[in-house]
Formats: C-alpha cells, sequence, structure tokens
C-alpha cells in the first residue's frame, strides 16, 4: 500500500501541475499575451474563459477514460491521462502569441487546454480506484487520501516555480520568455510519472469483475443519474473555494489592490501547504466517523467563511490574506479528504470508474470552471471588499450542503463484538454497510 499510495500521489500531482500552471498564467500573463486588443477587464475574463474549457472537457474525458478503466482496467487509464495532459502541457509553453501569429495564438491555447482538461478527467477516476480498491476497508478512507494530497503537492510545485521565476526575472523577461518555463518542465515531469507508474499493479477488484458493463456511461445515466448530480452538486463548493483562493484571488489582488506578486503566491502557498499536510488527517477522520458527517461540516463551515473570506482579503495585507486563505482550505480539506473513499463506495465495481469520475468532475464545471469567471465579473464595480463574490461562494455552500444532506453514508461498518459466557470476545459476524466497495447502495 504505500508504493501504491506513493506512485498514485505522485502521478496526480504531476498531471495537477500541468492544471495549475495554467490556472496561475492565466490569471498573470495570459490575457495580454493573447488576447491583447481586449481591455485588461476583459483580457483577464478571456484568460479565464479559456481556463474554464479546461473544466468543460473533464467530464469528457471520464467518459472516456472511464469506459476504459470500466473495461480493460484502471492501470491503462493512468498511463494515457498522464500522457496527453503532459503532451498538451509543453505544447503551450511552445505556442506562438497574438502578436507572433494572430488569433490562430488564443484558437490553439483554446485547444490544448481542452486536451489537458481530457486528460485531467480521466485521472482522477483511474489513480482514486486503484488506491481504494487495493486499500483495507478499515482504513481505506485514510489509502485513498494520498492522490487527494497529490492536487496540493503539483499546485506548489506549480506555483513555486512560478514564484521562483517572479523573483529572479524582470516583469519584461517573465512576459516574454520566463512564463514558458514551467510548462516545459512538465515534460520532464511527465516522464518521471511514467516511470512510476510503470509497475503498478491492476485493481483487485477490478480483476474480481465477472460481467463488466458494456456501456458504463448508459448504465450510469439510466440507474444512477441521481447520485450523479447530487455528488457533483456537494463537490462544487469544494471546486469554487479552491479556484477562488488560488486563482481568482492571485488575479484580483495583483491587478485590483496593488498587491506584489510574491506576497499574493506566498499567502495562497502557505494555506495549501497546511491543506496538504491535514488531508492524511481528515481522511483518518473520515475512516472513525463518516464520510458524509465531514461532508456537511465542510460544507456548513464554508457556507460560514466565505464573507470573512472576502473581507480579509480586502485588506491587502499579508497576515489577514493568509488567514482568509486558511480558513477557506480548512473548510475544503474536511470535504476533499474523504471524496476519493466517499464516490467509490457509492458505485458497484462494474461502473464504479466511470460513475466516481463523472461526479467529480461535473463538480469541477459547478464549482471550477464558473468561479473565476464570476467572481472576475461580480468585482468589475465592487470596492476593496468583493461582498458579490462572498454570496456567490456562499450560496454554492449552501447548495452543497444539500446535496451532501441527500446523499447516504458508505463507511463499511467493521464485525459488532460479543462477549461469550467464559468472558472472551468473539466476533458476532461482520456488518457491512450499503455502500462498501464492492456493494452499491440502493439511490
Amino acid at each position: 500500500m504505500p508504493r501504491l499510495a506513493a506512485a498514485s500521489l505522485a502521478g496526480t500531482a504531476i498531471e495537477f501541475y500541468d492544471f495549475f500552471v495554467y490556472g496561475t498564467a492565466a490569471a498573470l500573463v495570459l490575457g495580454p499575451l493573447f488576447f491583447p486588443t481586449f481591455s485588461p477587464l476583459a483580457g483577464t475574463l478571456a484568460a479565464f474563459a479559456t481556463f474554464g474549457v479546461g473544466f468543460l472537457a473533464r467530464p469528457l474525458g471520464s467518459v472516456v477514460f472511464g469506459h476504459v478503466g470500466d473495461r480493460r482496467g484502471r492501470r491503462p487509464v493512468l498511463v494515457v491521462s498522464l500522457l496527453l495532459t503532459g503532451a498538451s502541457t509543453v505544447a503551450v509553453g511552445c505556442l506562438p502569441t497574438y502578436g507572433s501569429i494572430g488569433v490562430t495564438a488564443p484558437v490553439l491555447l483554446l485547444v490544448l487546454r481542452f486536451l489537458q482538461g481530457l486528460g485531467l478527467g480521466g485521472e482522477w477516476g483511474g489513480a482514486v480506484l486503484l488506491t481504494a480498491e487495493h486499500a483495507p476497508a478499515g482504513r481505506r478512507g485514510l489509502w485513498s487520501s494520498f492522490p487527494q494530497v497529490g492536487p496540493a503537492v503539483g499546485f506548489l510545485l506549480a506555483n513555486g516555480l512560478v514564484l521562483a521565476l517572479s523573483t529572479t526575472l524582470t516583469a519584461e523577461q517573465f512576459a516574454r520568455w520566463g512564463w514558458r518555463v514551467p510548462f516545459w518542465a512538465a515534460g520532464v515531469l511527465a516522464a518521471l510519472g511514467l516511470w512510476l507508474r510503470s509497475s503498478l499493479p491492476e485493481s483487485p477488484r477490478f480483476l474480481e469483475i465477472e460481467d463488466p458493463a458494456r456501456v458504463p456511461l448508459a448504465e450510469v445515466v439510466r440507474s444512477h443519474w441521481r447520485l450523479v448530480l447530487l455528488t457533483a452538486g456537494g463537490l462544487a463548493v469544494g471546486y469554487a473555494i479552491f479556484y477562488t483562493v488560488t486563482t481568482w484571488s492571485l488575479a484580483y489582488a495583483t491587478e485590483r489592490l496593488g498587491v506584489s506578486r510574491t506576497v499574493i503566491l506566498t499567502c495562497i502557498m502557505a494555506a495549501v501547504v497546511v491543506k496538504g499536510a491535514l488531508t492524511p488527517v481528515a481522511a483518518l477522520l473520515g475512516d472513525r466517523y463518516g464520510r458524509r458527517p465531514l461532508c456537511l461540516a465542510g460544507s456548513a463551515a464554508a457556507a460560514l467563511w466565505m464573507f470573512p473570506l472576502v473581507v480579509l482579503l480586502g485588506t491587502g495585507e499579508p497576515m489577514p490574506m493568509f488567514l482568509g486563505f486558511l480558513g477557506a482550505m480548512l473548510a475544503f480539506v474536511t470535504m476533499f479528504a474523504v471524496v476519493a473513499a466517499y464516490l467509490p463506495e457509492l458505485y458497484e465495481p462494474r461502473i464504479r470508474c466511470t460513475g466516481a469520475a463523472v461526479g467529480y468532475n461535473l463538480g469541477g464545471v459547478l464549482g471550477g470552471a464558473l468561479t473565476p469567471l464570476a467572481a472576475t465579473a461580480l468585482t468589475e464595480h465592487s470596492g476593496r471588499v468583493p461582498w458579490g463574490v462572498g454570496a456567490y461562494l456562499t450560496g454554492i455552500a449552501l447548495l452543497s450542503l444539500g446535496c451532501f444532506a441527500l446523499l447516504p453514508e458508505t463507511r463499511p461498518v467493521p464485525p459488532p463484538k460479543a462477549r461469550t459466557a467464559e468472558g472472551a470476545e468473539t466476533a458476532a459476524g461482520a456488518t457491512a454497510r450499503a455502500g462498501a466497495v464492492g456493494t452499491a447502495p440502493s439511490d
């Protein structure tokens, strides 16, 4: 399990590095380079629109790669998705700008971002299922949380490299060629990820399937559409929080508040470090108390914290901004530390790769694709404190809270213990809870 979890974490970190480095570049430089004829606000909106295209592609990627995962195995998904995402990211770094090839530049940028999202849509399902289906039931939440640490590691790699380049290059050098370096680095990371994943064993749960679904998506839509919509709505607030903190706030602080790029990146990265470190801790709580209670607690905490978040951001001061980001990330990790165990447990093995991945990535469309665009538009005429963004995020948190309230618990229940007449403890039999891996609950 440690070797498997480490390989899943590393691969997920590399794929999310590719995805996040684009978001950082969109917030900082892609608007002027690829949409120079737009106003500064319109250029930022256009850059965030290309950012959102990656999220729109993710559900399609989950369908395509989910079909492969349910029909051919979880392991092939990990290799192909990593190749696709890595190649697309390197290509962005080689792309000529609007000044060189005109309107073809943003069109190609859009296509490459779509391919990035397509690959990432398949990555999550394969990585999480391979780990979850190997893990013992009583520690499934803990082991499944390691791929969930990957996004934090990928974000820190991407933004750490951007921060290093920002502090060592002039603004002109960074805009001319420095922004390309993180994209080129994705090629090295992809090669490393392929090497790490080359020896991973196939999921034992997949090998036990005797009657794989012919068209997994059709079965998911026909029998589990309500489950998919509820999980997507539940996960929306997590995506909204993460991309508000890591993408939109970066653009808002530098463009509207005059905060230096180094300061705001440092504040964001510090909050993400805490989030990554606490992911296994929250997952252990999920193994002990259940998946659903932590998701409900995280959604409620998010609903209470979104207005304090925008107030603290509006100060433009490092410590208040860090505290605002930290509170948001604590709410986020309370939910997302357990979803890697929660979503697979909601589906039977024969359609699990498709069902879990589609729900997860639809949540990304609802919360991740729209939030930077909506937040940027809501702050066009606002003062230093973006109250409209706080209201928008609070609404998403309440929607997610309602969706989680309608989902079942899935944590496997350990066998009860009974005492014999002599006082010795014996197992009274295993009680299987609906939704444990291998059994789908009624929905």
